[in-house]
């Protein structure tokens, strides 16, 4: 039996609550699938268009009804890690009852613990809520001095925030007694709410975004896991991406990710991270593999007949 910690992208769920229960529906199987071949599960999930649909609702609606307060990412991303919990959990509970599996589900609100001193928080590039053009943004950062904005890939000026690094777990012992007491448990989701320990020992929030993949690679490392698995899109890394020469990659060393990362080889924002955060993973201790891998096949994957394998040295 081995613990894995499966980390879903957020735009596979969906952009909107029914759209986002059917695509659940869809996913239970091949994840329930992993239990019924004798493994522990945790799942994580990104929140990108989720947590942008709840900001930006609360933005909007404050600007109509002085009753209705504008609410900050930490909250924001609490609010969707609740609302996605709820039904990642009903839609894997029908699975196992479907399949006559006595497994519990449960979604943790999860503290995800930063550094105050993260050179990102001096270098915000992660674009959030809605889009403005130049004026009404210059207008938004003088009355308020501490938000940046900044032009999004043409389509109009958006908030810029931070993304720091993960470095620890609040709930990780809580994640790990439910994981001991047959439990799939459902934690990190969009990255965790980030949070720094103030001098009295205490946490508070603070308004960044941390990469739903880096964050799942800390929650491997500190359950304990013998696999992330990263699901995507596609069902193997590839060099030469879109070109004639486009190769699928079966395995990587972790060198060979590296050198491949060095080399550009990988999006920014879209594959890089992943593999940067596989890599982050299996130097996290001994015997740790990373997959990526279609969602689809992740029971094939676990058996090696598809997805990506990063592994220390050459299996």
């Amino acid at each position: 039996m081995s613990r894995i910690v499966i980390a879903l992208g957020g735009n596979a769920l969906g952009n909107t609550p029914l759209e986002q229960k059917q695509k659940i529906d869809h996913a239970a199987h091949a994840l329930v699938n992993l239990i019924n071949e004798g493994h522990e599960i945790v799942i994580s999930h990104g929140n990108g268009p989720q947590v942008g649909m709840i900001q930006l609702a609360f933005e909007k609606s404050s600007a109509v009804d002085q009753k209705i307060a504008p609410m900050d990412l930490p909250e924001c991303t609490a609010m969707s890690q609740g609302y996605i919990g709820f039904h990642l959990q009903n839609g894997i509970k029908k699975e196992l009852r479907r399949q006559g599996l006595p497994w519990q589900v449960e979604t943790i609100v999860t503290q995800v613990v930063v550094d105050e001193t993260d050179p990102a928080f001096q270098d915000p590039t992660k674009p959030i809520g809605g889009y403005y053009d130049e004026a009404t943004a210059q207008t938004l950062m003088k009355s308020q001095p501490k938000e940046v904005y900044a032009e999004d890939a043409g389509r109009g000026w958006r908030r810029m925030v931070a993304s720091p690094k993960p470095i620890d777990i609040v709930e990780k012992d809580s994640i790990v007694n439910l994981l001991n007491q047959e439990f799939i448990v459902i934690a990190c989701g969009g990255g965790g709410i980030p949070v720094v320990m103030d001098k009295q020992g205490d946490y508070q929030s603070v308004s960044a975004v941390i990469d739903k993949d880096f964050a799942s690679a800390k929650l491997a490392e500190l359950v304990d896991a013998d696999y992330l698995f990263i699901l995507t899109a596609v069902e193997r890394i590839a060099i030469n991406w879109g070109k004639k020469d486009q190769t699928d990659l079966p395995q990587l060393t972790v060198k060979q990710a590296t050198d491949y990362c060095q080399e550009g080889q990988f999006a920014p924002g879209s594959m890089l991270p992943k593999v940067e955060a596989a890599i982050q993973f299996v130097q996290s201790g001994k015997n740790r593999r990373a997959i990526i891998a279609s969602l689809e096949k992740a029971t094939e994957a676990i058996k090696g007949l598809t997805g990506t394998l990063i592994t220390d040295e050459v299996i």
